[in-house]
């Protein structure tokens, strides 16, 4: 049998191998505060990363914390955030989650999620206005070290492609299907979703991939049934 037509959960371990090796293995640590990955991951949505964070720090400078933000007008607010794609759509959307917040624990805190089971805590964030399965599950991996799997534009594109998942699986059911191949470990888990967002970002890309870059070429179904035998002219 060739390696690409290995069944997917073996794959999915060996592209998590081959990953690890191309980007070295990342100590799992939270990158900002819990409430600051929240909101900014809302702000995030459709919008790059340099202009994600200004308007994070723009909108903390101009309301001067979580209630200046949840109690200003909404026009200032989306002024604020113009930086973003949609400001109009997400400026009540934050507002209305930090009001949920507020009204049901108290505080302007999502610490609580920290001794919360992965299911009550996916549930509890899920409901929460703009907040999606994505941006639950990078909150809970990310700060909160629970075993879940986040699957963005490049890992579900490069999932795809290499075969762990079938065309006509959805974003959202991907998230469930790659965290039963992979190892439950939240570190494991990490450093597959951001070693596939890097990858994404730098060789396996929505236009032109650089397959002849591609440390996962011999285990791909996109390159050996398409790019290989010349398919794919546009590519």
């Amino acid at each position: 049998m060739d390696a690409h037509q290995l069944p997917p959960e073996e794959k999915a371990l060996l592209t998590h191998e081959l990953l690890n090796q191309a980007y070295k293995h990342r100590k799992l640590e939270p990158r900002r505060g819990h409430m600051h990955e929240l909101i900014s991951t809302m702000l995030s949505h459709r919008t790059n990363h340099n202009d994600e964070e200004k308007a994070y720090y723009n909108m903390l400078e101009r309301f001067g914390d979580w209630e200046g933000v949840m109690n200003a007008p909404f026009e200032e607010l989306a002024d604020t955030i113009s930086t973003t794609r949609y400001p109009g759509q997400k400026a009540p959307q934050i507002q209305q989650t930090l009001r949920l917040i507020k009204e049901e624990r108290g505080e302007l805190s999502i610490d609580f999620l920290e001794e919360m089971p992965v299911e009550e805590a996916m549930a509890w964030l899920t409901k929460l206005p703009g907040v999606g399965l994505k941006t639950a599950t990078l909150l809970l991996l990310f700060n909160f070290k629970k075993p879940v799997m986040p699957v963005d534009t490049h890992v579900f594109r490069i999932s795809q492609r290499v075969g762990l998942i079938e065309a006509k699986v959805t974003a959202n059911k991907a998230h469930d299907l790659l965290l039963q191949m992979l190892p439950p470990e939240p570190e494991e888990l990490y450093n597959f979703h951001i070693h596939m967002l890097r990858h994404g970002q730098r060789i396996c890309t929505f236009y032109s991939p650089r397959c002849e870059e591609c440390v996962l070429s011999g285990i791909c179904n996109y390159y050996q049934d398409v790019r290989a035998k010349g398919i794919d002219k546009a590519a």
